[in-house]
């Protein structure tokens, strides 16, 4: 299966040059949205991609570069399209993403929880999921806030997806080294103390073989300022395609 990666937005959650860090992976002719956030539909408009073209949006965590555009992907296909987006979302997830998050805005007669405003499929942790033949997506749980859960994705058991994530370089080195991971989209914070982030410094102190295989993303906007200071990493660029 041929998978491509065209990402909406490549900035962090305080870019306004970038957008916010959501992709559309797609498998043939299917469409998977990771991520929906605040500028997700004004990116999507960006493209020219309706979102009724979406086949499927899949969360890695609650924040709002990274849901806050549900409430209106969920709107417009239920007022627009009479349907309901197929969402998938990591099971410690789907509780707080209603009742926290979605629940305010969404909540009216008719919408009640989080089924009556998607169709809605649980992921699991060490659980690969089939989302259509050929392409499935483990998820793990990587930390960023203390007390939040995060998890980043695992595709077809080669690609690495990042959400936002504090440094793991013994996960890198066990999914490269012993779980055949051939391509890394990572997240990086360019400067200032990886508190919650992992550092471009930290990612530049990994092995040559694994610095290889990394397209960084989630980066601030002052990303030009350090291009040709990230030895064999290279920049994701917002609405670009790229073959996986």
């Amino acid at each position: 299966m041929s998978l491509r990666l065209q990402m909406l937005g490549t900035g962090g959650a305080f870019a306004k040059q970038y957008f916010n860090n959501n992709g559309l992976l797609y498998a043939d002719d299917f469409t998977l949205m990771i991520d929906c956030g605040i500028t997700a539909p004004l990116a999507l408009h960006h493209i020219g991609k309706p979102m009724q073209t979406i086949d499927a949006v899949l969360i890695t965590h609650i924040h709002g570069d990274h849901v806050g555009g549900l409430e209106e992907y969920a709107f417009r296909l239920k007022y627009g399209h009479g349907r309901k987006p197929v969402l998938y979302v990591p099971e410690q997830l789907a509780e707080p993403l209603w009742e926290n998050t979605l629940k305010g805005g969404l909540g009216q007669d008719g919408i009640e929880s989080l089924e009556d405003a998607f169709y809605v499929h649980l992921l699991r942790e060490g659980q690969a999921t089939e989302l259509v033949p050929g392409l499935t997506v483990e998820i793990i749980r990587t930390p960023h806030i203390p007390g939040k859960n995060s998890y980043s994705l695992y595709f077809n058991g080669e690609i690495f997806y990042s959400a936002d994530m504090i440094f793991q370089p013994k996960l890198l080195e066990e999914l490269v080294n012993q779980r055949g991971c051939r391509k890394i989209l990572h997240e990086v914070q360019l400067t200032g103390p990886g508190q919650v982030h992992t550092t471009l410094a930290e990612l530049l102190s990994l092995p040559a073989d694994i610095r290889k295989l990394i397209s960084l993303m989630h980066y601030g906007d002052e990303m030009e300022a350090f291009i040709g200071q990230t030895m064999e990493m290279e920049f994701l660029r917002q609405h670009e395609i790229y073959e996986l």
